[in-house]
């Protein structure tokens, strides 16, 4: 799974010799503290971000390492002559003191990149020590998004049918990114809108790539309809079934046959609504209350006067 997630840009570090060791590990050529500019940012964190997406701990511990070497560009844009810095550091920030959406403390991914001064880059430089330039997003890849309702792979419909954002039974429900891949680079973007940083967050997918190739675009909105009418009939269908299997089996309450039926695709649904209407058929059969066949039986006389 490839993802797009945001960051945010510190003020200005000095130049230590550790950190010097740690550029020059970088570098093709011994560069001097006066020859490079460095500056700190705010990678992944743990939190439930806008898009319901979280970071455990165990995944941004993964990226530490992954996002060492890893170049700055802008707008996720892939080309060398966009390079303008190189992450030389990383370290997994706690603050115990603060407590994420899951009930764990708050940690986040910080890292030091350094470019090299020169005059192409001065304007840069100025604008990043004068805040201008300050949210950043970064790319990289992780194994499982896992659902915090079920603990199931939300790509895989056939056992997690819950929703990032909804709420069930009074839990919120996010993607748990984990297993980290890889890291591809750090970007320098415009929009922010994380919650904590400021920033903004996508995923590389299908918008994406319409957004490279317009023709696709009427397709990919007609898709998207098409889709929010299965979502809804879908839920329909479950409340259908929830509805159904109350009467059949008055032993199962609601919040039971309510997590039963999430985890049901389509054919299953429609299996089960049958099987429920065919049962509730032979517990309270349909009838005529007018007769064709010869008189009423002795035990159907005292009710006589109030058939039709």
């Amino acid at each position: 799974m490839n993802i797009i997630k945001e960051a945010g840009v510190s003020t200005a570090a000095q130049v230590s010799p550790e950190d010097l060791a740690l550029i020059n590990a970088q570098s093709r050529k011994e560069l001097t503290a006066q020859e490079v500019f460095t500056f700190c940012v705010r990678l992944c964190d743990n939190e439930v971000d806008r898009e319901y997406d979280r970071f455990p701990e165990a995944t941004l511990q993964g990226l530490a390492p992954l996002f060492v070497g890893k170049s700055g560009i802008f707008d996720h844009r892939w080309s060398a002559r966009e390079q303008v810095g190189r992450i030389y550091r990383t370290e997994l920030v706690r603050e115990e003191q603060i407590r994420t959406a899951a009930g764990d403390p708050y940690c986040y991914l910080k890292g030091w990149v350094y470019m090299v001064r020169t005059d192409s880059n001065r304007d840069l430089v100025a604008e990043i020590e004068g805040g201008i330039k300050r949210e950043v997003s970064v790319g990289c890849s992780v194994e499982r998004s896992i659902c915090s309702i079920c603990g199931e792979d939300l790509s895989d419909r056939s056992r997690c049918a819950h929703v990032k954002g909804r709420v069930y039974n009074g839990k919120l429900c996010w993607a748990e990114l984990e297993g980290a891949t890889d890291a591809y680079e750090w970007s320098f973007v415009a929009v922010p809108a994380q919650r904590e940083a400021g920033v903004l967050k996508g995923f590389h997918g299908l918008r994406e790539l319409a957004g490279q190739e317009p023709r696709c675009q009427k397709e990919l909105e007609q898709l998207e309809r098409e889709a929010k009418a299965g979502r809804r009939y879908l839920e329909n269908l479950r409340r259908s079934v929830v509805r159904l299997g109350g009467l059949a089996e008055p032993a199962l309450e609601a919040p039971t046959l309510e997590r039963i039926v999430q985890r049901l695709e389509e054919g299953e649904l429609e299996a089960l609504k049958r099987a429920y209407e065919e049962r509730l058929e032979g517990l309270y059969p349909g009838g005529t209350q007018l007769r064709y066949d010869g008189p009423a039986s002795g035990s159907d006389r005292g009710d006589e006067m109030f058939r039709i």
